[in-house]
Order: C-alpha cells, then sequence, then structure tokens
C-alpha cells in the first residue's frame, strides 16, 4: 500500500506541471467587448464609444 500511495502522491504533484507546459507558446490573449464598447489597454476594461 506504500507504494501506491507513493504513486499516487507523485503523480497528483505532477499534474499541474503537465498542464502548464501542454499550454504554452500564447503570445496574447483576445478581449472580446460588447457592442458600443472599444477595449482600453491601458486601463485592462471595455470603455463606452462617446460620440
Amino acid at each position: 500500500m506504500t507504494i501506491k500511495t507513493l504513486l499516487t502522491a507523485a503523480a497528483l504533484a505532477v499534474a499541474p506541471f503537465a498542464a502548464t507546459a501542454a499550454c504554452t507558446g500564447h503570445s496574447e490573449a483576445k478581449v472580446s467587448c460588447a457592442a458600443g464598447t472599444v477595449f482600453d489597454a491601458a486601463t485592462g476594461t471595455c470603455k463606452v464609444i462617446s460620440g
């Protein structure tokens, strides 16, 4: 039972690193705002288009 416990613990400890390694290579995120708004990179929010 000790071997099974150690192997399970090792698998659970390594799982987050494997998931992170599988999700590499993204250079930027895409943001979509509601109609009538535009993304403001300075604040990181969607702003209402005036005018």
